[in-house]
Protein backbone atom coordinates (compact mmCIF):
# COMPACT_ATOMS: atom_id res chain seq x y z
CA UNK A 1 0.00 0.00 0.00
CA UNK A 2 1.42 3.37 -0.99
CA UNK A 3 2.16 6.15 1.46
CA UNK A 4 -0.69 8.15 -0.12
CA UNK A 5 -3.23 5.42 0.60
CA UNK A 6 -1.91 5.09 4.15
CA UNK A 7 -2.39 8.82 4.67
CA UNK A 8 -5.84 8.60 3.09
CA UNK A 9 -6.83 5.79 5.44
CA UNK A 10 -5.58 7.80 8.42
CA UNK A 11 -7.59 10.84 7.30
CA UNK A 12 -10.67 8.70 6.71
CA UNK A 13 -10.43 7.28 10.23
CA UNK A 14 -10.01 10.80 11.65
CA UNK A 15 -13.13 12.04 9.82
CA UNK A 16 -15.15 8.93 10.72
CA UNK A 17 -14.29 9.47 14.36
CA UNK A 18 -15.19 13.15 14.18
CA UNK A 19 -18.62 12.32 12.77
CA UNK A 20 -19.40 10.58 16.06
CA UNK A 21 -20.33 13.96 17.49
CA UNK A 22 -23.58 13.60 15.51
CA UNK A 23 -24.56 10.50 17.49
CA UNK A 24 -24.70 12.40 20.79
CA UNK A 25 -26.88 15.28 21.97
CA UNK A 26 -28.07 17.61 20.62
CA UNK A 27 -28.21 15.64 17.33
CA UNK A 28 -29.08 12.14 18.64
CA UNK A 29 -28.34 10.47 15.30
CA UNK A 30 -27.21 7.30 17.07
CA UNK A 31 -26.71 5.07 13.97
CA UNK A 32 -23.58 7.13 13.18
CA UNK A 33 -21.91 5.60 16.24
CA UNK A 34 -22.36 2.05 14.96
CA UNK A 35 -21.66 2.81 11.30
CA UNK A 36 -18.49 4.81 11.89
CA UNK A 37 -17.15 2.23 14.32
CA UNK A 38 -17.93 -0.51 11.79
CA UNK A 39 -15.82 1.38 9.25
CA UNK A 40 -12.88 1.40 11.66
CA UNK A 41 -13.36 -2.25 12.60
CA UNK A 42 -13.46 -3.25 8.93
CA UNK A 43 -9.93 -1.85 8.56
CA UNK A 44 -8.72 -3.65 11.67
CA UNK A 45 -10.25 -6.98 10.64
CA UNK A 46 -9.46 -7.02 6.92
CA UNK A 47 -7.71 -10.30 6.11
CA UNK A 48 -5.50 -11.15 3.15
CA UNK A 49 -3.92 -7.69 3.08
CA UNK A 50 -0.44 -7.98 4.54
CA UNK A 51 -0.06 -4.17 4.70
CA UNK A 52 -2.64 -4.04 7.48
CA UNK A 53 -0.28 -4.73 10.32
CA UNK A 54 -0.80 -4.42 14.04
CA UNK A 55 0.96 -1.06 13.95
CA UNK A 56 -1.26 0.32 11.21
CA UNK A 57 -4.43 -0.93 12.94
CA UNK A 58 -3.33 0.85 16.09
CA UNK A 59 -2.63 4.12 14.29
CA UNK A 60 -5.98 4.05 12.48
CA UNK A 61 -7.79 3.46 15.76
CA UNK A 62 -5.81 6.29 17.35
CA UNK A 63 -6.82 8.65 14.54
CA UNK A 64 -10.45 7.58 14.93
CA UNK A 65 -10.31 8.27 18.67
CA UNK A 66 -8.61 11.62 18.13
CA UNK A 67 -11.36 12.76 15.76
CA UNK A 68 -14.11 11.39 17.98
CA UNK A 69 -12.96 12.93 21.26
CA UNK A 70 -11.71 16.24 19.86
CA UNK A 71 -14.98 16.93 18.06
CA UNK A 72 -17.10 15.83 21.03
CA UNK A 73 -15.22 17.85 23.67
CA UNK A 74 -14.24 20.89 21.61
CA UNK A 75 -16.16 23.04 24.11
CA UNK A 76 -13.18 22.71 26.47
CA UNK A 77 -11.37 25.23 24.27
CA UNK A 78 -13.91 27.87 25.30
CA UNK A 79 -13.16 27.43 29.00
CA UNK A 80 -9.39 27.44 28.48
CA UNK A 81 -9.37 30.56 26.31
CA UNK A 82 -12.15 32.70 27.82
CA UNK A 83 -11.69 31.85 31.49
CA UNK A 84 -8.29 30.22 31.62
CA UNK A 85 -6.53 32.95 29.70
CA UNK A 86 -4.69 30.56 27.35
CA UNK A 87 -4.09 31.56 23.73
CA UNK A 88 -6.41 29.81 21.29
CA UNK A 89 -3.63 27.80 19.64
CA UNK A 90 -2.32 26.57 23.00
CA UNK A 91 -5.87 25.67 24.08
CA UNK A 92 -6.33 23.58 20.94
CA UNK A 93 -2.99 21.88 21.47
CA UNK A 94 -3.89 21.18 25.10
CA UNK A 95 -7.21 19.63 24.02
CA UNK A 96 -5.51 17.48 21.38
CA UNK A 97 -2.90 16.39 23.91
CA UNK A 98 -5.73 15.21 26.17
CA UNK A 99 -7.77 13.53 23.45
CA UNK A 100 -4.67 12.05 21.84
CA UNK A 101 -3.65 10.51 25.16
CA UNK A 102 -7.15 9.10 25.71
CA UNK A 103 -7.16 7.67 22.17
CA UNK A 104 -4.21 5.45 23.08
CA UNK A 105 -6.69 3.10 24.80
CA UNK A 106 -8.56 2.57 21.54
CA UNK A 107 -5.30 2.17 19.64
CA UNK A 108 -4.22 -0.52 22.10
CA UNK A 109 -7.54 -2.32 21.60
CA UNK A 110 -7.04 -2.44 17.82
CA UNK A 111 -3.39 -3.44 18.13
CA UNK A 112 -4.28 -6.10 20.69
CA UNK A 113 -6.99 -7.53 18.45
CA UNK A 114 -4.57 -7.99 15.55
CA UNK A 115 -1.96 -9.46 17.91
CA UNK A 116 -4.38 -12.00 19.36
CA UNK A 117 -5.78 -12.78 15.91
CA UNK A 118 -2.33 -13.64 14.65
CA UNK A 119 -1.07 -15.34 17.81
CA UNK A 120 -4.12 -17.52 18.43
CA UNK A 121 -4.79 -18.04 14.69
CA UNK A 122 -8.42 -17.05 15.11
CA UNK A 123 -10.70 -16.09 12.25
CA UNK A 124 -11.89 -12.59 11.46
CA UNK A 125 -15.36 -13.65 12.62
CA UNK A 126 -14.09 -14.61 16.07
CA UNK A 127 -11.99 -11.45 16.26
CA UNK A 128 -14.87 -9.21 15.16
CA UNK A 129 -17.58 -10.68 17.38
CA UNK A 130 -15.57 -11.59 20.48
CA UNK A 131 -12.16 -9.95 20.71
CA UNK A 132 -12.79 -6.47 19.30
CA UNK A 133 -15.96 -5.81 21.36
CA UNK A 134 -14.13 -7.04 24.46
CA UNK A 135 -11.02 -4.92 24.01
CA UNK A 136 -13.04 -1.89 22.86
CA UNK A 137 -15.10 -2.14 26.07
CA UNK A 138 -11.95 -2.38 28.18
CA UNK A 139 -10.61 0.72 26.39
CA UNK A 140 -13.79 2.62 27.28
CA UNK A 141 -13.60 1.33 30.87
CA UNK A 142 -10.05 2.65 31.18
CA UNK A 143 -11.30 6.03 30.03
CA UNK A 144 -13.87 5.89 32.85
CA UNK A 145 -11.53 4.97 35.68
CA UNK A 146 -7.83 5.54 34.87
CA UNK A 147 -6.26 8.72 36.31
CA UNK A 148 -9.65 9.81 37.79
CA UNK A 149 -11.36 9.17 34.45
CA UNK A 150 -12.75 11.27 31.60
CA UNK A 151 -15.75 9.29 30.28
CA UNK A 152 -17.42 12.14 28.41
CA UNK A 153 -19.18 10.82 25.25
CA UNK A 154 -18.12 7.21 25.65
CA UNK A 155 -19.95 5.36 22.91
CA UNK A 156 -22.79 3.98 25.06
CA UNK A 157 -24.21 7.46 25.65
CA UNK A 158 -25.28 7.62 22.02
CA UNK A 159 -28.06 5.14 22.80
CA UNK A 160 -30.23 7.00 25.29
CA UNK A 161 -32.73 7.39 22.43
CA UNK A 162 -32.22 4.09 20.61
CA UNK A 163 -33.81 0.65 21.13
CA UNK A 164 -30.55 -0.38 22.80
CA UNK A 165 -31.45 1.82 25.79
CA UNK A 166 -33.25 -1.21 27.21
CA UNK A 167 -29.88 -2.74 28.09
CA UNK A 168 -28.92 0.22 30.33
CA UNK A 169 -30.72 -0.96 33.53
CA UNK A 170 -28.98 -4.33 33.16
CA UNK A 171 -25.39 -3.63 32.08
CA UNK A 172 -25.18 0.17 32.13
CA UNK A 173 -23.52 2.57 29.74
CA UNK A 174 -20.34 0.48 29.60
CA UNK A 175 -22.40 -2.54 28.61
CA UNK A 176 -23.90 -0.42 25.84
CA UNK A 177 -20.33 0.19 24.66
CA UNK A 178 -19.96 -3.59 24.34
CA UNK A 179 -23.30 -3.93 22.52
CA UNK A 180 -22.36 -1.05 20.24
CA UNK A 181 -19.03 -2.70 19.37
CA UNK A 182 -20.69 -6.10 18.82
CA UNK A 183 -23.03 -4.57 16.24
CA UNK A 184 -20.16 -2.68 14.63
CA UNK A 185 -18.15 -5.89 14.48
CA UNK A 186 -21.00 -7.72 12.75
CA UNK A 187 -21.36 -4.93 10.19
CA UNK A 188 -17.61 -4.82 9.66
CA UNK A 189 -17.52 -8.52 8.90
CA UNK A 190 -20.16 -8.03 6.23
CA UNK A 191 -17.93 -5.32 4.73
CA UNK A 192 -14.56 -7.09 4.75
CA UNK A 193 -15.47 -10.49 3.42
CA UNK A 194 -17.94 -12.08 1.07
CA UNK A 195 -18.28 -14.77 3.70
CA UNK A 196 -20.30 -17.94 3.55
CA UNK A 197 -23.99 -18.10 2.88
CA UNK A 198 -24.53 -18.99 6.51
CA UNK A 199 -22.62 -15.90 7.65
CA UNK A 200 -24.67 -13.67 5.37
CA UNK A 201 -27.74 -14.91 7.20
CA UNK A 202 -26.48 -15.16 10.78
CA UNK A 203 -24.81 -11.74 11.02
CA UNK A 204 -27.92 -9.73 10.00
CA UNK A 205 -29.97 -12.04 12.24
CA UNK A 206 -27.64 -11.25 15.15
CA UNK A 207 -28.09 -7.51 14.57
CA UNK A 208 -31.89 -7.86 14.46
CA UNK A 209 -31.84 -10.03 17.59
CA UNK A 210 -29.80 -7.49 19.56
CA UNK A 211 -32.15 -4.64 18.67
CA UNK A 212 -35.22 -6.77 19.38
CA UNK A 213 -33.80 -7.72 22.79
CA UNK A 214 -33.12 -4.08 23.62
CA UNK A 215 -36.67 -3.16 22.64
CA UNK A 216 -38.04 -6.00 24.76
CA UNK A 217 -36.01 -4.92 27.78
CA UNK A 218 -37.47 -1.43 27.44
CA UNK A 219 -40.87 -2.90 28.28
CA UNK A 220 -39.69 -4.01 31.76
CA UNK A 221 -40.34 -1.67 34.70
CA UNK A 222 -37.48 -2.35 37.08
CA UNK A 223 -38.65 0.20 39.66
CA UNK A 224 -42.04 1.40 40.93
CA UNK A 225 -43.49 4.62 42.38
CA UNK A 226 -42.92 5.24 46.08
CA UNK A 227 -45.01 7.55 48.28
CA UNK A 228 -46.48 10.81 47.11
CA UNK A 229 -44.96 13.23 44.58
CA UNK A 230 -43.10 16.22 45.99
CA UNK A 231 -43.30 19.83 44.85
CA UNK A 232 -39.96 20.91 43.42
CA UNK A 233 -38.53 24.30 42.43
CA UNK A 234 -35.25 24.21 40.49
CA UNK A 235 -33.50 27.58 40.24
CA UNK A 236 -31.57 28.63 37.13
CA UNK A 237 -29.84 31.91 37.97
CA UNK A 238 -28.07 32.38 34.63
CA UNK A 239 -25.18 34.26 36.22
CA UNK A 240 -22.44 34.93 33.67
CA UNK A 241 -19.24 33.12 34.61
CA UNK A 242 -17.08 36.20 34.17
CA UNK A 243 -19.33 38.02 36.67
CA UNK A 244 -19.80 35.21 39.13
CA UNK A 245 -16.53 35.62 41.02
CA UNK A 246 -15.99 39.35 40.47
CA UNK A 247 -16.06 41.34 43.71
CA UNK A 248 -18.52 43.94 42.43
CA UNK A 249 -21.14 41.27 41.61
CA UNK A 250 -20.87 39.02 44.68
CA UNK A 251 -23.66 40.80 46.56
CA UNK A 252 -25.84 40.68 43.45
CA UNK A 253 -25.56 36.88 43.37
CA UNK A 254 -26.35 36.58 47.06
CA UNK A 255 -29.42 38.78 46.69
CA UNK A 256 -30.51 36.96 43.53
CA UNK A 257 -30.57 33.52 45.12
CA UNK A 258 -32.04 34.80 48.39
CA UNK A 259 -34.98 36.23 46.42
CA UNK A 260 -35.38 33.17 44.18
CA UNK A 261 -35.34 30.79 47.15
CA UNK A 262 -37.76 32.72 49.34
CA UNK A 263 -40.16 33.69 46.56
CA UNK A 264 -42.40 30.62 46.97
CA UNK A 265 -42.31 27.67 49.39
CA UNK A 266 -42.00 24.14 48.04
CA UNK A 267 -41.17 20.67 49.33
CA UNK A 268 -37.75 21.01 47.68
CA UNK A 269 -35.96 24.11 46.43
CA UNK A 270 -32.57 23.60 44.77
CA UNK A 271 -29.90 26.03 43.57
CA UNK A 272 -27.12 25.20 41.09
CA UNK A 273 -23.59 24.15 42.01
CA UNK A 274 -21.71 26.94 43.86
CA UNK A 275 -24.67 29.26 43.41
CA UNK A 276 -23.12 31.29 46.23
CA UNK A 277 -19.75 32.36 44.75
CA UNK A 278 -17.84 32.41 48.03
CA UNK A 279 -16.94 30.09 50.89
CA UNK A 280 -19.25 29.70 53.86
CA UNK A 281 -16.69 31.52 56.01
CA UNK A 282 -16.95 34.54 53.70
CA UNK A 283 -20.74 34.82 53.66
CA UNK A 284 -22.48 37.56 55.66
CA UNK A 285 -23.07 36.10 59.15
CA UNK A 286 -26.85 36.19 58.85
CA UNK A 287 -27.15 34.86 55.27
CA UNK A 288 -27.47 31.12 55.94
CA UNK A 289 -29.52 31.63 59.17
CA UNK A 290 -32.07 33.68 57.19
CA UNK A 291 -32.46 30.92 54.62
CA UNK A 292 -32.69 28.32 57.36
CA UNK A 293 -35.46 30.34 59.05
CA UNK A 294 -37.36 30.43 55.75
CA UNK A 295 -36.99 26.66 55.41
CA UNK A 296 -38.24 26.11 58.97
CA UNK A 297 -41.16 28.54 58.78
CA UNK A 298 -42.38 27.47 55.32
CA UNK A 299 -41.82 23.71 55.77
CA UNK A 300 -39.57 23.82 52.72
CA UNK A 301 -36.34 21.95 52.13
CA UNK A 302 -33.63 24.16 50.64
CA UNK A 303 -30.57 22.58 49.01
CA UNK A 304 -27.92 25.20 48.43
CA UNK A 305 -24.75 24.92 46.34
CA UNK A 306 -21.82 26.52 48.14
CA UNK A 307 -18.14 26.04 48.89
CA UNK A 308 -17.85 24.90 52.51
CA UNK A 309 -14.80 26.09 54.46
CA UNK A 310 -13.67 23.67 57.17
CA UNK A 311 -10.83 25.85 58.40
CA UNK A 312 -7.31 26.43 57.16
CA UNK A 313 -6.94 25.48 53.52
CA UNK A 314 -9.70 22.83 53.65
CA UNK A 315 -12.76 23.57 51.59
CA UNK A 316 -15.12 21.44 49.55
CA UNK A 317 -17.57 21.79 46.70
CA UNK A 318 -20.77 20.98 48.54
CA UNK A 319 -24.51 21.27 48.84
CA UNK A 320 -26.11 22.15 52.18
CA UNK A 321 -29.66 21.10 52.98
CA UNK A 322 -31.90 23.04 55.38
CA UNK A 323 -35.14 21.52 56.63
CA UNK A 324 -37.38 21.08 59.66
CA UNK A 325 -36.37 17.41 59.61
CA UNK A 326 -32.70 18.21 60.31
CA UNK A 327 -31.39 19.93 63.43
CA UNK A 328 -28.09 20.57 61.62
CA UNK A 329 -27.80 21.27 57.91
CA UNK A 330 -27.54 18.19 55.71
CA UNK A 331 -24.26 18.16 53.80
CA UNK A 332 -23.07 16.40 50.69
CA UNK A 333 -19.48 16.94 49.51
CA UNK A 334 -18.38 16.36 45.95
CA UNK A 335 -15.89 13.48 46.03
CA UNK A 336 -15.06 12.88 42.35
CA UNK A 337 -13.12 16.00 41.53
CA UNK A 338 -12.32 17.41 38.10
CA UNK A 339 -8.63 17.53 37.15
CA UNK A 340 -7.37 21.12 36.76
CA UNK A 341 -10.75 22.60 37.72
CA UNK A 342 -10.88 21.20 41.27
CA UNK A 343 -7.53 19.57 41.86
CA UNK A 344 -4.13 19.75 40.21
CA UNK A 345 -2.65 16.46 39.00
CA UNK A 346 0.97 15.90 40.05
CA UNK A 347 3.41 17.54 37.65
CA UNK A 348 0.92 20.01 36.16
CA UNK A 349 1.24 22.95 38.53
CA UNK A 350 3.09 24.90 35.80
CA UNK A 351 0.10 24.52 33.46
CA UNK A 352 -2.44 25.68 36.05
CA UNK A 353 -0.30 28.69 36.92
CA UNK A 354 -0.89 29.92 33.36
CA UNK A 355 -4.65 30.03 33.99
CA UNK A 356 -6.80 32.11 36.32
CA UNK A 357 -9.65 29.81 37.38
CA UNK A 358 -10.32 30.31 41.14
CA UNK A 359 -10.52 27.54 43.74
CA UNK A 360 -8.21 25.15 41.94
CA UNK A 361 -8.05 22.50 44.67
CA UNK A 362 -10.83 21.05 46.85
CA UNK A 363 -10.90 18.57 49.69
CA UNK A 364 -12.68 15.29 49.06
CA UNK A 365 -14.97 13.11 51.13
CA UNK A 366 -15.93 9.46 50.94
CA UNK A 367 -17.85 8.16 47.93
CA UNK A 368 -20.69 6.76 50.07
CA UNK A 369 -22.83 9.49 51.61
CA UNK A 370 -26.43 9.38 52.89
CA UNK A 371 -29.45 10.69 51.03
CA UNK A 372 -31.56 13.55 52.39
CA UNK A 373 -35.15 13.01 53.47
CA UNK A 374 -37.59 15.37 51.73
CA UNK A 375 -41.32 15.02 52.49
CA UNK A 376 -41.35 11.23 52.42
CA UNK A 377 -38.84 10.90 49.59
CA UNK A 378 -35.06 10.44 49.79
CA UNK A 379 -32.95 12.67 47.57
CA UNK A 380 -29.38 11.69 46.63
CA UNK A 381 -27.29 14.63 45.35
CA UNK A 382 -24.35 14.54 43.00
CA UNK A 383 -22.45 17.58 41.81
CA UNK A 384 -21.72 18.42 38.17
CA UNK A 385 -19.10 16.03 36.78
CA UNK A 386 -20.01 13.27 39.25
CA UNK A 387 -22.99 12.07 37.25
CA UNK A 388 -20.60 10.91 34.54
CA UNK A 389 -19.69 8.01 36.82
CA UNK A 390 -22.77 5.80 36.86
CA UNK A 391 -21.07 2.99 38.74
CA UNK A 392 -20.37 5.34 41.66
CA UNK A 393 -24.02 6.44 41.84
CA UNK A 394 -25.11 2.81 41.62
CA UNK A 395 -22.64 1.93 44.39
CA UNK A 396 -24.21 4.53 46.69
CA UNK A 397 -27.68 3.09 46.11
CA UNK A 398 -26.39 -0.45 46.59
CA UNK A 399 -24.58 0.51 49.80
CA UNK A 400 -27.72 2.14 51.20
CA UNK A 401 -29.69 -1.02 50.41
CA UNK A 402 -27.05 -3.34 51.91
CA UNK A 403 -26.87 -1.29 55.12
CA UNK A 404 -30.63 -1.33 55.57
CA UNK A 405 -30.77 2.45 55.16
CA UNK A 406 -33.41 4.33 53.16
CA UNK A 407 -32.46 4.03 49.51
CA UNK A 408 -32.62 7.25 47.50
CA UNK A 409 -35.83 7.53 45.49
CA UNK A 410 -34.81 10.68 43.57
CA UNK A 411 -31.41 11.67 42.16
CA UNK A 412 -30.30 15.30 42.07
CA UNK A 413 -27.55 16.91 40.01
CA UNK A 414 -26.42 20.47 40.80
CA UNK A 415 -24.20 21.88 38.05
CA UNK A 416 -22.63 25.00 36.60
CA UNK A 417 -21.65 24.68 32.93
CA UNK A 418 -21.31 28.41 32.33
CA UNK A 419 -17.58 27.69 31.93
CA UNK A 420 -18.37 26.24 28.49
CA UNK A 421 -20.65 28.91 27.04
CA UNK A 422 -23.44 28.05 24.65
CA UNK A 423 -21.87 24.77 23.52
CA UNK A 424 -22.59 21.08 23.11
CA UNK A 425 -21.53 20.57 26.73
CA UNK A 426 -25.00 21.49 28.01
CA UNK A 427 -27.12 19.03 25.95
CA UNK A 428 -24.41 16.37 26.27
CA UNK A 429 -24.51 16.66 30.07
CA UNK A 430 -28.30 16.37 29.98
CA UNK A 431 -27.93 13.17 27.96
CA UNK A 432 -25.49 11.81 30.53
CA UNK A 433 -28.10 12.41 33.25
CA UNK A 434 -30.66 10.58 31.12
CA UNK A 435 -28.36 7.55 31.12
CA UNK A 436 -28.16 7.66 34.94
CA UNK A 437 -31.97 7.56 35.04
CA UNK A 438 -32.03 4.60 32.65
CA UNK A 439 -29.46 2.73 34.76
CA UNK A 440 -31.10 3.31 38.15
CA UNK A 441 -34.81 3.58 37.34
CA UNK A 442 -35.06 6.80 39.36
CA UNK A 443 -35.93 10.36 38.34
CA UNK A 444 -33.16 12.92 38.13
CA UNK A 445 -33.55 16.58 39.01
CA UNK A 446 -31.05 18.96 37.42
CA UNK A 447 -30.52 22.44 38.88
CA UNK A 448 -28.00 24.36 36.78
CA UNK A 449 -26.75 27.91 36.35
CA UNK A 450 -27.24 28.26 32.59
CA UNK A 451 -28.74 24.89 31.58
CA UNK A 452 -29.87 22.26 31.22
CA UNK A 453 -32.22 22.60 34.21
CA UNK A 454 -34.62 19.70 33.87
CA UNK A 455 -36.73 16.92 35.35
CA UNK A 456 -35.95 13.50 33.88
CA UNK A 457 -38.35 10.65 34.69
CA UNK A 458 -37.80 6.86 34.55
CA UNK A 459 -37.33 5.76 30.97
CA UNK A 460 -34.87 8.60 30.48
CA UNK A 461 -37.60 10.99 29.29
CA UNK A 462 -37.01 14.72 29.80
CA UNK A 463 -40.40 15.68 31.25
CA UNK A 464 -39.64 19.38 31.81
CA UNK A 465 -36.78 21.56 30.61
CA UNK A 466 -35.95 25.26 30.99
CA UNK A 467 -34.56 27.17 28.02
CA UNK A 468 -30.79 27.56 28.19
CA UNK A 469 -29.17 30.86 29.17
CA UNK A 470 -32.29 32.29 30.78
CA UNK A 471 -33.07 33.21 34.37
CA UNK A 472 -36.05 31.09 35.38
CA UNK A 473 -37.49 28.62 37.87
CA UNK A 474 -38.66 25.14 36.96
CA UNK A 475 -41.65 24.12 39.11
CA UNK A 476 -42.74 20.49 38.98
CA UNK A 477 -44.33 17.64 40.90
CA UNK A 478 -41.87 14.75 40.98
CA UNK A 479 -42.66 11.16 41.88
CA UNK A 480 -39.99 9.14 43.69
CA UNK A 481 -39.29 5.52 42.75
CA UNK A 482 -38.15 2.47 44.67
CA UNK A 483 -36.70 -0.87 43.56
CA UNK A 484 -33.32 -1.99 42.30
CA UNK A 485 -32.19 -2.49 38.71
CA UNK A 486 -29.61 -5.22 37.99
CA UNK A 487 -27.06 -2.51 37.20
CA UNK A 488 -27.31 -1.07 40.72
CA UNK A 489 -26.03 -4.38 42.09
CA UNK A 490 -23.43 -5.35 39.47
CA UNK A 491 -22.25 -1.98 38.16
CA UNK A 492 -19.66 -2.30 35.41
CA UNK A 493 -18.93 -5.93 36.28
CA UNK A 494 -21.60 -6.98 33.78
CA UNK A 495 -19.84 -5.31 30.85
CA UNK A 496 -16.39 -6.41 31.99
CA UNK A 497 -17.69 -9.95 32.48
CA UNK A 498 -18.99 -10.03 28.90
CA UNK A 499 -15.59 -8.80 27.73
CA UNK A 500 -13.72 -11.45 29.72
CA UNK A 501 -16.06 -14.14 28.41
CA UNK A 502 -15.44 -13.00 24.83
CA UNK A 503 -11.66 -13.25 25.26
CA UNK A 504 -11.98 -16.68 26.88
CA UNK A 505 -14.20 -18.01 24.09
CA UNK A 506 -11.83 -16.63 21.46
CA UNK A 507 -8.93 -18.42 23.16
CA UNK A 508 -10.87 -21.70 23.30
CA UNK A 509 -11.92 -21.47 19.67
CA UNK A 510 -8.36 -20.64 18.64
CA UNK A 511 -7.00 -23.66 20.52
CA UNK A 512 -9.65 -25.91 18.99
CA UNK A 513 -8.85 -24.68 15.47
CA UNK A 514 -5.13 -25.23 16.10
CA UNK A 515 -5.72 -28.79 17.30
CA UNK A 516 -7.99 -29.55 14.34
CA UNK A 517 -5.29 -28.36 11.96
CA UNK A 518 -2.70 -30.80 13.35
Amino acid sequence: MSSLSVRSSFLLALVAGGLNVLSFAPFHFWPVQILSLALLFSQVLREGDTAISRKRAGWLAWAYGLGWLTASTSWLIYAMTVFGGLPGVLSLLALMFLTGALSVYLAAAAWGTRWLQQRWKISATVAGLLVLPALFTVAEWLRICFLTGFPWTISGYAHTHSPLAGFAPVIGVLGLCWINALLAGALALLLVSAGSRQQKITLPALIVLVFATGFGLQQISWTRPQGQPIQVRLLQGNVAQDMKFSQEHLNDSLALYHDMITQTPADLIVTPETALPMLTSQLPPDYLPILNTFAQDSASTVILGVGVHDGGDKYSNSVLGMSRQYAQPYRYDKHHLVPFGEFIPPGFRWFVNMMSIPMGEFSTSGPIQPAMKVSGQWVMPNICYEDLFGEEIAAQLSAQHAAGQPVASILLNASNLAWYGNSFAIPQHLQISQMRVLETGRPMLRATNTGATAVIVPGGVVEQLLPENTRAVLAANVQGYTGMTPYIFIGNLGALGLSALGILLAFVLGRRAKIDSL
